[in-house]
């Protein structure tokens, strides 16, 4: 947990996860990668999207970084996602976490990008499987920023 906000009209707190790009500093994607599973130590494990016990209420994405000199951000973007309410929206869609699951471990030794029949690839969103370049080999469904806020289970900051 990264941050955690407090209503104080009724005392009721909030949890925030920070979700930041950072391997893609300088550079816009329209994206976001909700990491679904990823491999350590030989074993997988679920990742921060599909984990239970996670008591996350938003995540705050942090897009577009920029940095005009080494070790100094100077602007980025920051969506706030209700985590509830996207699950709901991805299970209405047929998208549950258990279909997530099996999906994720049929496939698990694919690498690239696998569309989705629920969800329009170059509106919305598909899954990607970082078998071959990443050390952690992570499963991410990929999400459109855009389609997040469109569906209004997300806030961009201004």
């Amino acid at each position: 947990m990264d941050l955690i906000l407090t209503d104080l009209r009724n005392n009721t707190k909030y949890y925030v996860d920070e979700k930041a790009q950072l391997d893609y500093v300088n550079e816009c994607l329209p994206t976001f990668a909700f990491e679904l599973f990823y491999r350590k130590n030989g074993k997988i494990n679920e990742g921060w999207f599909l984990d239970e016990s996670k008591k996350t209420h938003f995540y705050a994405l942090v897009t577009s970084i920029f940095s005009d000199e080494e070790d100094t951000f100077t602007s980025c973007n920051i969506t706030f996602v209700n985590r509830e309410k996207l699950i709901a929206h991805l299970s209405q869609k047929g998208l549950t976490q258990k279909f997530l699951k099996e999906i994720s471990m049929v496939h698990k030794e694919v690498h690239g990008k696998m569309e989705l029949e629920e969800l329009h690839p170059k509106k919305e969103g598909y899954l990607f499987f970082s078998t071959q370049n990443k050390a952690e080999k992570p499963i991410n469904l990929i999400l459109k920023l855009e389609f997040l806020e469109k569906i209004g289970v997300a806030k961009r900051l201004a």
